[in-house]
């Protein structure tokens, strides 16, 4: 055998080895990922506290749905207002969210002004502010305006674009794209919201799903605005309502909580899925443009 096909075999072996090494790697660590989601499913199917803490393995001896049947009105309340109750504030922030960083995105990306750069930096120093830091001045506020037991203080501050995270994203996905097809339609007579509306945002479409699906799954799991603003039980989301089942005072049984929690997640999931192509997308565009 000549020493050329000797390497050839060796850098195919290695090759091979590699690839190997990398989908082991990869599993375990998709195991290790996707194990709590499986313990979660299987405790819900569990019929009691003993044999879903007895064992790590998440397999139940007998599967039953009663712990779904019996949970869904273990708070006193149907569960399903509940989630209702989630989207009726989760949708309107997603939309909000959307709308108000994509044209503050397109304002930063695209014009100049006076002060643009130091309004910028502004923006982004609110990334480093903890949000505690604004918790009680915001209540105050908010109370004053006689928002607090309704939505508002967790909807409407979306649409003045209070999200410097996705505006960041979107400003360095805007900055990487070509002027041209814009001077083209600014010649054709097209205005600045036209020329947003047509040309950019099917381009940055990517970025854009990535933000509305990174608002989707924050504030469908979102416990601490919904615990400080709203104080009526009937108006309660998902995750509050989870916190009424979970009373450890009283004791409760943790099938009936990990199987509300697989319902809870399962919008969020079925969105994910729907969109993860576009997802995967714009987090890597955004992630080496700029």
């Amino acid at each position: 055998m000549s020493m050329e096909k000797r390497h050839v075999i060796k850098r195919k072996t290695k090759r091979i080895i590699s690839t190997i090494f990398h989908y082991i790697v990869l599993i375990i660590v998709g195991i290790i990922m996707f194990y709590p989601m499986l313990w979660m499913l299987g405790g819900s199917l569990k019929d009691s506290n003993n044999e879903i803490f007895a064992t790590i393995n998440f397999i139940p001896k007998k599967p039953s749905f009663r712990a779904y049947i019996k949970g869904w009105n273990a708070s006193g309340f149907d569960f399903g207002i509940f989630m209702i109750n989630t989207y009726k504030m989760v949708l309107p922030k997603v939309i909000g969210t959307v709308i108000s960083s994509v044209i503050t995105a397109y304002g930063f990306s695209r014009f100049d002004f006076v002060g643009k750069k130091m309004l910028f930096a502004i923006l982004m120093s609110t990334l480093f502010l903890p949000q505690v830091v604004l918790n009680v001045p915001q209540f105050l506020m908010f109370t004053n305006w006689g928002w607090v037991d309704t939505y508002k203080p967790l909807v409407i501050p979306a649409f003045f674009a209070n999200e410097a995270y996705f505006i960041f994203m979107l400003v360095q996905f805007m900055r990487s794209l070509s002027k041209e097809m814009e001077e083209a339609a600014e010649l054709d007579g097209c205005n600045s919201f036209q020329r947003l509306l047509y040309i950019v945002v099917p381009v940055v479409k990517p970025a854009i799903v990535s933000c509305a699906l990174f608002q989707f799954m924050w504030s469908s799991n979102d416990f601490q605005g919904p615990l400080i603003y709203v104080n009526t039980t009937s108006k309660y989301t998902a995750s509050l309502g989870l916190r009424i089942i979970a009373d450890s005072e009283s004791g409760f049984e943790w099938n009936q909580v990990l199987a509300l929690s697989v319902i809870t997640i399962i919008p969020t999931l079925m969105v994910f899925f729907a969109a993860q192509d576009q997802f995967v997308e714009g987090i890597a565009a955004g992630g080496v443009k700029g």
